[in-house]
């Protein structure tokens, strides 16, 4: 992919209702089982453009991942992820979806009937992958899709609506948008769930 880096507003709005397809392990091929899932909210317009999760400039997730050693080369993922990149990823049995697949230019356009099928989809995903963590980064997605209302941050008490024993967190939105993080904050919350993963000691 060339390395792009800004696109026009009619370029990305041509991008709504896009779908990016989820970053996964494939099994027996990179050698990792599927340890970590990390889910989104749902694509943003420049990850559409792009096909890479989390891939506005002001998004924080990479950084975060850096700093908590989740991964261990920086990744900008602001043009397309490499190749390389979701190797990397792969080989760490790291995997990246959302809880919503078509992009929209903010995760408010989304209606609570969306995420509450999304949230169904995502339960079946983890049925048949079986990750030793869900990380969920958004909150307020979360008490949406599964009707949680009164869910904190951190480890949660229950997995998955029928999607077996794989350890369920939710963890912050690295958006720009989400003001109260920062990218030492969301590392700590990361590290959290990838320590219960295995991914990191």
């Amino acid at each position: 992919m060339s390395a792009k880096r800004s696109f026009t507003r009619a370029e990305l709005e041509s991008f709504r209702d896009a779908e990016v397809p989820d970053l996964l392990p494939r099994d027996g091929v990179e050698g990792e089982p599927l340890r970590l899932l990390f889910v989104g909210i749902n694509p943003g317009l420049w990850t559409a453009a792009t096909s890479t999760h989390f891939a506005h400039p002001g998004n924080r997730f990479y950084p975060a991942l850096l700093r908590a050693g989740i991964i261990t080369e920086p990744i900008d993922p602001a043009a397309g992820m490499t190749d390389h990149d979701r190797a990397s990823l792969r080989r760490r049995g790291i995997g990246i979806t959302n809880v919503v697949r078509r992009a929209t230019a903010r995760a408010a356009e989304l209606s609570d009937d969306e995420l509450r099928a999304g949230g169904a989809e995502l339960a079946d995903l983890v049925r048949r992958r079986r990750p030793r963590v869900v990380a969920i980064a958004g909150i307020t997605a979360y008490r949406t899709a599964f009707g949680r209302r009164k869910a904190t941050m951190g480890r949660q008490p229950d997995a998955l609506p029928d999607a077996g024993d794989s350890e369920l967190w939710v963890v912050p939105n690295p958006s720009g948008l989400n003001a109260h993080e920062t990218v030492e904050s969301l590392a700590r919350a990361y590290a959290g769930a990838a320590r219960a993963a295995g991914v990191i000691g």
